[in-house]
C-alpha cells in the first residue's frame, strides 16, 4: 500500500502477543466527551491491552489528547467538560460515583508535551509522589527514588546529582526524570501525550528506547503525530479523526494493511 513502509521485523515479537487473547485494561463503550456543547470525542469504543503500547494518531483536534487525559480524569479540571457512555478501567466506571479521583490518578501515571520537572532536586522530584502518600522511611524512599530512576534509564545519569536542581538537566533527561516521577507511585498505566515533540532526535531515540523497556511492566497509551514514531513503539494503534474511532488494530496491520481508506489516505499523508 501506499508510500509508508515498516521494517518487516519490527513487529514479529509483538504480533504473538497481539494475538493471544490479552485482557484490556481500559475499555470504551461509546464513549463521548464533551465541552459545553461540542462533542470533542464521539462515542468510542474499544480496549487498551494490558501490558501493551498502544498508539493514538490522528490530525490536530481530532480528540487524542482528549481521549488520553479523560484516563486519569484531567479533564475534571475544564469547566463545562462532561462525558457520555461508559470508560472502565479493570471493569470499574472511571467516572462512576464511587470512583476515588485520587487513588485513579496514582493508577493511571502521566508525562506531558513539554517536559515539567519541579524546581526542586532530582531526588525531591522522584520522592514527591510517595511522600504524599506518606509511611515511608528514609530508606524505603531513598529505595523507590533509585528504582524509579533505574526504570527511566537516568539512574546512571543522574545518581551523583540527586541534590541538584531538576531544571539542570538536558529536556531528554528532563522527560525522563518526569517518567520516573510518574513511576515512582508505581502505576498500573502511563499515559504519554507527544512525550518527545519538544526533544531533539537523540532524546527522542533515548525515550522511544525506554518505552520499549517498559513494555510487560506497564500499560502504556502514547499520543503521537509521528507516524514512524507510533510504528516503532506501541502493539496497537488506535486512529481518531473529527472525534471519531476510525479504525483499531494491531499496528502492523494498520499500517501495512488498513481496513479503512481513511487510514491509508491519513497514514500515506494524503491528508492531515
Amino acid at each position: 500500500m501506499g508510500t509508508f513502509t515498516v521494517q518487516e521485523d519490527m513487529f514479529q515479537d509483538r504480533l504473538g502477543a497481539a494475538s493471544a487473547g490479552i485482557e484490556d485494561t481500559v475499555q470504551a463503550e461509546e464513549f463521548s466527551i464533551f465541552y459545553g456543547s461540542k462533542e470533542a470525542v464521539r462515542k468510542v469504543s474499544f480496549g487498551i491491552p494490558a501490558g501493551q503500547v498502544t498508539a493514538i494518531i490522528g490530525p490536530s483536534g481530532c480528540g487524542k489528547s482528549t481521549f488520553l487525559r479523560a484516563i486519569n480524569r484531567m479533564n475534571d479540571l475544564i469547566p463545562a467538560c462532561r462525558t457520555g457512555g461508559r470508560l472502565l478501567l479493570e471493569g470499574e466506571e472511571i467516572y462512576g460515583p464511587q470512583i476515588d479521583v485520587v487513588a485513579l490518578r496514582r493508577r493511571v501515571g502521566m508525562v506531558f508535551q513539554k517536559p515539567n520537572p519541579f524546581p526542586k532536586s532530582v531526588f525531591d522530584n522522584v520522592a514527591y509522589g510517595p511522600r504524599i502518600h506518606g509511611g515511608l522511611s528514609k530508606t524505603q524512599l531513598t529505595d523507590i527514588v533509585e528504582r524509579s530512576l533505574t526504570r527511566a534509564a537516568l539512574w546512571a545519569e543522574v545518581k551523583d546529582r540527586l541534590g541538584d536542581n531538576a531544571l539542570g538537566l538536558s529536556g531528554g533527561q528532563q522527560q525522563r526524570l518526569c517518567i520516573a516521577r510518574a513511576l515512582a507511585v508505581d502505576p498500573e498505566i502511563l499515559l504519554m501525550d507527544e512525550p518527545t515533540s519538544a526533544l531533539d532526535p537523540q532524546a527522542t531515540l533515548r525515550i522511544e528506547e525506554l518505552i520499549g523497556e517498559l513494555r510487560g511492566r506497564y500499560t502504556i497509551l502514547i499520543v503521537t503525530h509521528n507516524m514512524q514514531q507510533a510504528a516503532r513503539v506501541s502493539d496497537f494503534t488506535a486512529f481518531l479523526y473529527e472525534g471519531k474511532l476510525i479504525e483499531f488494530g494491531v499496528t502492523r496491520q494498520i499500517f501495512t494493511n488498513p481496513r479503512e481508506r481513511q487510514t491509508e489516505d491519513y497514514i500515506t499523508g494524503r491528508f492531515g
